[in-house]
């Protein structure tokens, strides 16, 4: 069985690692999204992940972003030589924990890291029941467009099974389609295609609705560690039905087991109109990420990249 290597030596993250993330993270307890196994490994390409092992057993990922290279601390910061070599090497370390930065504030301000909350990766919390029920006046638009779905459309629900996988795989082509046709990019396809391939191996779980016998949209996701949260990865609609997303939200969160008390609907990245989406939900909290710096220029997100340069 592949081992992760000892810093600095990293190894490719690869399906062989699996089992040994699964243990070093199932008592985890921060609730960031991107800290499952799933969640790294279907990214993998994208930001070219490479994982390793501090001296103090510090699982070390790291990877790249529009240009500069980023270290992220899923387990705590590390030992501080280890600390220390990292800091030559990387310009930055994100989705670093609440819990991490409250416990270390003061010692990572003396190394004379910048401390930056970085809002546009937070990750957003539902409480399941209000997504599944959408009661009261707050969820009145929502519930209409539902309503109207319901009403308008003959549906079918189901879990997602190697038996109706091709129907989830023909939504996500009518969905890459539609972005194309807009002038998109293909925003998450390849990974979303990942998952829908390997869902049994990674552990997803998906809802598949189809509207008048035709597969149109999917949910799919996994819980978190051990916590009582469960992080929707995907959600795609290769229709346009009037009121199929909320359709899809309200109904996966029906589907998945009741003992998941929240959802966890990940980060708007900074999208004004994907955080409008998220918030126009009613947010019961948030998941908060920070980055650290030595230099905060070295960091090219449109926050702190603009920043710099005006």
């Amino acid at each position: 069985m592949m081992k992760i290597p000892n810093y600095p030596k990293t190894a490719a993250l690869s399906l062989d690692l699996q089992n040994d993330f699964a243990m070093r993270f199932q008592h985890l307890s921060t609730g960031i999204s991107e800290f499952t196994f799933a969640g790294l490994y279907l990214f993998r390409n994208k930001y070219g992940y490479r994982v390793s092992l501090s001296s103090d057993n510090k699982l070390l990922i790291f990877g790249e972003e529009y240009g500069s290279p980023f270290c992220m601390i899923p387990l705590g910061i590390p030992e501080e030589t280890t600390l220390d070599d990292l800091l030559k090497e990387y310009h930055y370390f994100k989705a670093v924990s609440e819990k991490d930065i409250e416990e270390n504030r003061i010692f990572l301000e003396q190394k004379g890291l910048h401390i930056l909350e970085d809002r546009d990766n937070f990750d957003y919390l539902y409480k399941r029941e209000n997504l599944a029920k959408l009661a009261g006046k707050k969820f009145h638009k929502k519930r209409n467009l539902v309503n109207a779905f319901i009403n308008n459309y003959s549906y079918e629900e189901c879990y997602i099974t190697q038996d109706n996988e091709k129907d989830a795989a023909a939504v996500l082509e009518l969905w890459r389609e539609k972005r194309q046709e807009a002038g998109l990019d293909d925003g998450d396809y390849e990974a979303a295609k990942e998952a829908l391939e390997l869902r049994e191996i990674l552990n997803l779980c998906g809802c598949l609705t189809y509207v008048d016998g035709t597969p149109a949209a999917y949910s799919m996701g996994e819980m978190i560690n051990k916590t009582k949260s469960f992080a929707v990865h995907f959600e795609k609609a290769g229709t346009d039905h009037k009121g199929i997303y909320q359709f899809i939200n309200k109904s996966f969160a029906q589907m998945i087991g009741h003992h998941f008390s929240c959802l966890n609907r990940e980060q708007d990245m900074g999208d004004p109109g994907l955080r409008q989406a998220k918030m126009s939900y009613r947010p019961d909290g948030f998941v908060k990420k920070y980055k650290l710096f030595t230099d905060r220029s070295f960091c090219r997100c449109d926050r702190c990249f603009k920043g710099n340069n005006e």
